[in-house]
């Protein structure tokens, strides 16, 4: 990948990126700071990596970065919420919008991942695949967890709006 390639590839799939990771981690300086660390060891491969495979290889180094700095900050704390309370979502909001966030964090990290990229990404299950290094039955298993827990959680769209 030549610089210019490399940054048009900045240019194209930075916001994407980020937005990605900060749905999953909610932290808009630590995913800014993931995305920097991906666009660096991008660079760092430029040579290896073709443009036409930079997207695919970005969301797949920001992934894993992410995936290991969560992993990191679980070993420093504790979690201390009560299991009960995440299974099933009680209260009754008017905003659609900020249920389904509620529901997608409570999400195992995996889940969580693989309905973003499917569903708010659009990526296909081959490149969810890619991207999380599982096949694409997992994936497919994992995005149909996901969304069954996701309608449980949610109940009934009545209850909803």
């Amino acid at each position: 990948m030549t610089t210019a390639e490399y940054n048009q590839c900045v240019d194209d799939h930075s916001d994407n990126v980020y937005r990605f990771i900060l749905k999953n981690i909610k932290d808009e300086d630590e995913a800014k700071d993931i995305v920097q660390d991906s666009y660096e060891k991008l660079w760092l491969k430029a040579t290896e990596v073709s443009y036409s495979k930079a997207k695919s290889y970005l969301f797949t180094i920001a992934y894993h970065t992410m995936i290991d700095r969560i992993r990191k900050k679980k070993r420093s704390t504790a979690l201390e919420e009560n299991y009960e309370d995440k299974l099933y979502y009680n209260k009754q909001y008017s905003d659609l919008k900020k249920v389904i966030n509620e529901a997608v964090n409570k999400l195992p990290e995996i889940q969580k991942a693989v309905v973003l990229l499917r569903d708010y990404e659009g990526y296909s299950y081959e490149e969810i695949g890619e991207i999380t290094k599982l096949t694409e039955a997992q994936v497919k298993v994992y995005i149909y967890r996901a969304r069954v827990f996701l309608k449980q959680y949610i109940g009934k769209l009545e209850n909803v709006i």
